[in-house]
């Protein structure tokens, strides 16, 4: 079969999406502070790592084909994707396989800072396995929220393009039940070093982010009619969710941030997604309004709550992931003149199907998780210890860190060839910080 531009778009789309995956890495490390940048990073490489070769060997099987009981595919109808070769359904196995990949990714920004590397690659293929596999059968691959499933004649066709509830309901979900789970930080809310360590890499992550999304949400278009919809829909909502947090942030906190207009970006993309095909640009900029000014606020919760959710995950991907998706049921198209949302006339049955697709994703993703969490907390232990946590999970769990602070205190840079007390290196060696240094000079330490 010869290649088409449908065939090579696909394979395009499914390159962005993964690399989506160290986009992220990147955005979660700046975040974090500067001992645990190379921990965050590693948390989305070693997703990519695992999932990669748990979709080839089950995950994408489990998502297709006859079910049981329209819960999740038999894992070994395509076992090894042996039945996909010479088919050009491989493209989309390695497309969807990148879905998987981020998904799960995305869980790890709740647990920064505190949780055992170990624990975290066991974890994802477990999650993927039993959450992530499961609810893409139910709703994209022939399931129970799929046409002609049994939730659907029941409650009507729930609508989730790129991913809204497959994506980022059950990982922002999962993110809240995996904090509870593990804890708070030591100093958390209390200790004013847990704050990004580098902005630039915040927005860096960002616009890989963005771009990969065009892929993410436009790799499954079919015509070039959806396809611009989609394009034009990924740019207007993020970009309006972006003015909206600055001006939330400017009206509560007297600044408007990079990493607000960062965050903004991400909420307006975690919006989108559910919808991306299915409303028109003027809803979309409406939705990003609605999404980044919501999630601005939402983030904030966590301190109120004594929630220690690291890297905003539940407030950004599960606020806007449940704003995108109930939102089908006011703004969505109809189509072909029938259906659509409750602005276009369309009655409940679209909001009936969105909140119904929510509660079961909801459901899925946090209860499993739990069970999962514990099991995992139970018999290895999810989190380091206190004073792996203070020297900083870079160097206790990969003996790496990312800035070599230490070498150049001693000398292996100064261009002034100014003297460094060898107190000031074995200080900096060590990880503390000697009293001679002045106090604004803490800062310089990335602690």
């Amino acid at each position: 079969m010869a290649i088409t531009a449908q065939h090579v778009w696909l394979m395009i789309a499914a390159a962005m999406v993964l690399f989506m995956t160290p986009g992220l890495g990147l955005f979660y490390g700046g975040m974090t502070r500067a001992k645990a940048a190379l921990n965050m990073i590693m948390m989305s490489f070693i997703s990519a790592g695992i999932v990669g070769v748990v979709w080839v060997l089950w995950g994408y099987s489990m998502t297709t084909g006859e079910g049981l009981l329209g819960i999740f595919g038999n894992p070994f109808a395509n076992f090894g994707l042996q039945n996909l070769m010479g088919s050009p359904d491989l493209i989309k196995a390695g497309f969807s396989a990148t879905f998987a990949i981020i998904t799960v990714a995305l869980i790890s920004g709740a647990i920064a800072d505190r949780a055992k590397f170990s624990a975290w690659a066991l974890f994802v293929p477990v999650w993927v396995t039993l959450v992530y596999c499961p609810l893409a059968y139910m709703i994209w691959g022939g399931g129970l929220m799929s046409a002609g499933g049994a939730m659907t004649a029941v409650f009507g066709q729930v609508i989730d393009f790129a991913g809204g509830a497959v994506v980022e309901i059950s990982s922002g979900t999962a993110a809240l039940v995996l904090a509870l789970v593990v804890g708070q930080r030591h100093g958390f809310a209390k200790d004013p070093s847990h704050r990004p360590h580098n902005v630039p890499f915040i927005m860096l992550g960002a616009a890989i982010l963005w771009f990969g999304w065009f892929g993410f949400n436009g790799g499954a278009a079919t015509t070039a009619e959806q396809a611009g919809l989609i394009w034009v829909n990924t740019l207007a909502a993020p970009a309006a969710a972006m003015l909206s947090w600055l001006v939330v942030e400017k009206v509560r906190h007297g600044h408007p941030t990079s990493l607000g207009a960062a965050s903004g970006v991400v909420a307006g993309l975690v919006a989108i997604t559910p919808s991306c095909a299915n409303i028109s640009p003027v809803a979309a900029i409406g939705l990003g309004l609605v999404a980044g000014a919501a999630c601005c606020v939402f983030v904030d919760l966590k301190y109120r709550f004594g929630l220690d959710d690291s890297l905003d995950v539940v407030g950004v991907h599960l606020g806007a992931g449940l704003i995108g998706t109930l939102a089908l049921g006011f703004i969505a198209l109809p189509v072909d003149g029938e259906g659509g949302g409750l602005f276009y006339g369309g009655g409940f049955q679209q909001l009936v199907a969105q909140a119904a697709a929510v509660v079961v994703t909801v459901l899925l993703s946090g209860v499993v998780t739990l069970i999962i969490g514990r099991g995992i907390n139970r018999f290895v232990g999810f989190r380091v210890s206190h004073e792996a946590e203070t020297v900083g999970v870079d160097l206790s769990q990969h003996a790496e860190t990312a800035y070599s602070l230490g070498e150049i205190l001693a000398g292996h840079f100064n261009p002034l060839g100014h003297r460094v007390p060898a107190a000031s290196v074995a200080a900096v060696r060590a990880g503390v910080e000697p009293s001679a240094r002045p106090v604004q000079a803490r800062e310089d330490t990335f602690a």
